[in-house]
């Protein structure tokens, strides 16, 4: 460890958490450089929903770069390209009747918000960007206005601008009431309110502690945005792709979003690729080359991305999603209660789980018990007091439940010797 701490950067921040040297990886296993093999249930923080080292995308990967593939083109069309859209065209959209427009930016989720907001400003003329508080979009200054944690906004070192942050859902048992509040000072001309060019919204908040918000609340939201001509736009991003059990995490809702943010897992294998799903009437504002980027979709990403579309031309991955979010669900509603006077909370859809313990300190005493005992895990939430559960949706039957095991072991350990 000593050249990292010698040479890179003081900002590392995982590697603390994580205190040893990784070597390689497949689906739900990272083995270290002394042949220490961890189970692992952060999966990049998202991105590798279908496994380290994929062996489907690793076969596809070789072949492409065995038979000289376009690795990297900008805008410019290309077979990997063509591959992609159309199997993402074919998978997701048209059976869910959606007419998008696909826009690839650069490489990862902060671009995609970054994009979309320039769009919102853009079709509707106006400044202001309605966010809420928990709320995790990226470390960009446009996509940093719009996160709430303050230890990321204090890092950016000038005024974080044109976003307000009204209350989330499950913020203080706030629900619908503040909303509706919300709605009367939009409406109110004395209110002092501006009228925004988009709220932005993830349905289920990640980083900020696995909060969910209610379809009648997020339909009562879109109303609100087309009542004061803005546009919703859903950060899909950490729990898109398959993560709670549908494609998107708002299938079913009755959503409509004017734009979608896809990134980390629509990469597949952890290759870099960030997506904007946009409503046509509002992607013909953009004027060509306006928006750019030097990784907007890249050979390696599509190539991979197409294989893990693989995994939606029948329901088989989803439905076992569903089902073992149930199962950890249950396994945590259980480790919860074997300590009903701590204020443990359980929360969670299909394989993005939390356990909220209530304090920070304790989640990341829990976590490091985790790693001591061949597991990782990711505190979230305010003050990092949820610990965020989002393992591979390809992991083996066997270690999810030696993962399981070994969580609720470090729990029992630590609360018995409080």
């Amino acid at each position: 460890m000593d050249l990292f701490e010698k040479w890179e950067s003081e900002i590392r921040g995982y590697c603390r958490a994580y205190p040893t040297v990784f070597a390689s990886a497949s689906n739900a296993r990272q083995v270290d450089e002394q042949g220490r093999s961890y189970i692992d249930f952060f999966a990049g923080a998202g991105v590798l929903n279908f496994g380290h080292n994929n062996p489907h995308m690793k076969e596809a990967l070789i072949d492409f770069i065995r038979s000289d593939g376009v690795a990297h083109s900008l805008d410019m069309s290309t077979t990997v390209k063509r591959e992609f859209i159309g199997a993402f065209v074919d998978t997701i959209l048209e059976p869910r009747q959606m007419n998008y427009k696909l826009q690839f930016m650069g490489p990862t989720g902060t671009n995609a918000v970054e994009a979309a907001l320039k769009l919102a400003r853009r079709v509707t003329g106006r400044t202001e960007v309605i966010a809420f508080t928990q709320g995790f979009h990226g470390m960009t200054l446009g996509s940093l206005a719009c996160t709430a944690n303050q230890v990321f906004r204090k890092a950016a070192g000038v005024p974080l601008n044109h976003v307000t942050h009204a209350p989330f859902e499950t913020t203080s048992g706030c629900g619908m009431g503040c909303l509706n509040t919300l709605r009367e000072a939009l409406e109110n001309s004395s209110s002092g309110f501006e009228q925004p060019a988009a709220f932005i919204i993830e349905t289920i908040q990640a980083e900020g502690g696995v909060n969910i918000a209610s379809t009648e609340w997020l339909l009562e939201l879109q109303q609100l945005a087309r009542d004061t001509g803005a546009l919703l736009i859903v950060d899909d991003i950490q729990v898109g792709c398959g993560r709670t059990g549908s494609y998107f995490s708002f299938d079913n809702t009755g959503l409509e979003p004017d734009i979608i943010c896809l990134a980390k897992g629509i990469g597949g294998f952890g290759t870099p690729l960030a997506m904007n799903l946009v409503k046509p009437e509002h992607d013909a504002h953009w004027q060509p080359g306006e928006h750019t980027g030097t990784f907007r979709g890249q050979g390696f990403s599509f190539v991979a991305g197409r294989e893990a579309l693989r995994y939606f031309e029948d329901d088989r991955l989803m439905q076992l999603t569903r089902e073992r979010g149930e199962m950890i669900h249950e396994r945590l509603q259980s480790l919860a209660s074997r300590f009903p006077d701590a204020g443990f909370a359980v929360r969670g859809r299909g394989m993005i789980q939390a356990l909220d313990v209530a304090d920070g300190a304790l989640a990341k005493t829990i976590a490091r018990e985790c790693f001591d005992t061949g597991l990782l895990v990711g505190p979230c939430g305010i003050g990092g007091r949820v610990i965020k559960l989002i393992p591979p949706l390809t992991i083996p039957d066997e270690d999810l439940e030696t993962g399981l095991n070994r969580l609720e072991a470090a729990v029992i350990k630590i609360m018995e010797a409080a």
